[in-house]
């Protein structure tokens, strides 16, 4: 039987390399290593800075906090603000904004891409609305352009979610450099894997700032010297060391984390390239199925996996189709959450409305299903995909 798994590992000897390296030097905790790695994902994605984190989640936590201590009026959050996001995404795109006592308006998804269905995002948006929390998800970019002639000339700004979609491209522009801030997660069954990790970019020099300083405890001791947090700070390193300026976290990541990135990272054009190969594969074979739409592909997907979704006339259910994958050594999964609004009892701690109806949520939630994308060669384990389904 073939195996067609979800993920699989990316690492060889250059990896292991980076580890043994961390060990001889005895230092584990966030140093040197991480430090190169914000530097070359900086230069990688084109962004002006880049902060490494603990995952994707906590890069998620840490951009919504560090918008409710900037000085920047046109940025600056405060609880109740309304922020608008599509209905399909991971959990902790939406927990951060619970816990930080913002407004949460849901848009239904385009059945297509997956992606916010931009004209429901236009009809959702009111005076009230601050912000956009875009999800580029399973690859897939959205489509940028029209999302910011939707806020053109409001008092609206957009942030991303990148977590699913690291390499993706659109107009030639990195997927996550969109917006004021972006998200990447480095998760082993992502595009690159560093154990546990994530990064956060922005081009805007006080967010930055202050993402040093909650990354760690809300301290000054990460800051430079003259910073856009406290100003300047003083010379005397003990008194500095432990002084506490915003309330902060612990969500450093590991030195052998940021050891890990700078090798994966190298690879990473290579992994994107042999995604979008497989996604080739995957779309010869799914792109006219009688009874399966696929993701429909905005800018240059990087093609974290492939969608199937049961279409009204599919002889069979999604339980039936899960049953035959499983039969057959292959690895499925939900569409991410599916529709999150299922999930009535993590939202009573909301402060939630809905803007329009679900129809493409609720019936992916349904009737659709993903399985994996690798950095290999995968044609033969989608060929056998493509069998199993046949009908």
């Amino acid at each position: 039987m073939i195996n067609y798994s979800l993920a699989s590992s990316t690492w060889d000897d250059r990896e292991y390399s980076a580890i043994q390296r961390v060990i001889e030097s005895d230092m584990f905790s966030m140093g040197k290593e991480v430090a190169q790695y914000e530097k070359d994902f900086a230069e990688f994605f084109g962004s002006k800075y880049a902060l490494m984190v603990s995952s994707g989640s906590t890069a998620n936590l840490l951009m919504i906090a560090a918008l409710f201590f900037t000085k920047n009026a046109s940025l600056k959050l405060k609880r109740g603000d309304e922020i608008i996001v599509p209905a399909v995404s991971w959990s902790t795109t939406y927990f951060p904004l619970q816990q930080y006592g913002l407004k949460v308006k849901f848009v239904d998804i385009d059945r297509s891409t997956l992606n916010m269905d931009l004209e429901k995002l236009e009809a959702a948006i009111t005076d009230k609305t601050r912000a956009i929390l875009s999800v580029n998800l399973l690859g897939n970019p959205n489509d940028y352009s029209r999302m910011h002639e939707i806020i053109a000339d409001r008092n609206i700004f957009i942030l991303e979610d990148n977590c699913e979609s690291m390499g993706a491209t659109i107009e030639g522009k990195q997927a996550g450099t969109f917006g004021v801030m972006g998200t990447y997660s480095s998760f082993f069954s992502h595009h690159i894997a560093t154990m546990e990790g994530g990064c956060v970019v922005t081009d805007d020099e006080e967010l930055y700032h202050i993402l040093l300083c909650i990354r760690a405890h809300g301290w000054t001791r990460n800051l430079p010297k003259f910073n856009k947090v406290t100003g300047e700070k003083s010379d005397n390193h003990f008194e500095e060391s432990f002084k506490f300026v915003l309330p902060g976290y612990n969500v450093r990541p590991l030195e052998m984390s940021g050891a890990l990135g700078i090798e994966q990272l190298k690879k990473l054009p290579s992994f994107i390239n042999m995604r979008r190969k497989n996604a080739e594969v995957f779309q010869d074979l799914f792109a006219d199925h009688p009874f399966i739409d696929i993701q429909k592909e905005t800018g240059k997907s990087s093609w974290f996996g492939f969608s199937l979704i049961l279409k009204e006339n599919a002889p069979y259910k999604r339980a039936d189709l899960v049953k035959m994958l499983t039969e057959n050594g292959i690895e499925c999964r939900p569409i991410v959450t599916g529709n999150f609004l299922k999930n009535k009892e993590v939202l009573e701690y909301f402060d939630y409305d809905i803007s329009g109806t679900f129809e493409a949520a609720e019936y992916i939630d349904e009737h659709g299903l993903f399985v994996g994308n690798h950095q290999n060669d995968i044609a033969s384990q989608i060929k056998l995909l493509a069998k199993v389904i046949c009908y």
